[in-house]
């Protein structure tokens, strides 16, 4: 029996999550279905019946989206005049979410988008969507993307800004001159 050179082990790959799996396939199925219904719909009346329902669903997407950034706007307007911070909700992303909906050709998320601007159905998906986040922050581990977002929240109380380089000195650079750096100035 011959031994040759070991068979080089590498670490397992961290599994891939269901969402990365699932959702290309998830929306290839989404747009197909979407086609098969404007055909069906084209041939039960006529195409030009499918083309108002587009124009329709994209005027009426266009409204909504207008309408939520002014009232979003208007918020913010309000609180920086009171002198506090804008309040968390108010059913804003919902309903541009909804009008996004609506401006994409199709008759699925046309049903999707006008389901999103109806208020209970509102405040049970922003309850919902808010829970999740709580929960995903609090499980979250260090070095991950919650993690950053809490990092991200820390204000320092001057508000100061220092820009710069690290600079190991332990590790000399083959294009950097030896010796001692100059101080920093402005």
């Amino acid at each position: 029996m011959t031994t040759g050179a070991p068979t080089p082990t590498y670490p397992a790959r961290p599994r891939r999550s269901r969402l990365r799996t699932f959702l290309p396939l998830g929306v290839a199925a989404w747009l197909v279905l979407e086609i098969w219904l404007l055909t069906v719909v084209a041939g039960a009346s006529s195409g030009f019946v499918v083309f108002l329902l587009l124009l329709a669903g994209f005027v009426l997407g266009g409204a909504v989206i207008k309408k939520a950034g002014r009232r979003a706007f208007q918020n913010l307007n309000e609180a920086l005049q009171r002198g506090g911070t804008p309040q968390r909700g108010g059913g804003n992303g919902l309903l541009m979410l909804g009008g996004l909906l609506l401006m994409i050709p199709g008759l699925i998320s046309d049903a999707v988008g006008l389901l999103l601007l109806v208020p209970p159905v509102q405040k049970a998906l922003s309850r919902s969507a808010e829970r999740t986040f709580d929960r995903k922050l609090r499980e979250a581990a260090p070095g991950s993307f919650g993690d950053a977002f809490q990092q991200a929240r820390i204000h320092r109380p001057d508000g100061k800004v220092v820009q710069g380089e690290v600079v190991r000195d332990d590790e000399p650079r083959g294009d950097a001159p030896q010796g001692p750096r100059p101080p920093l100035t402005r």
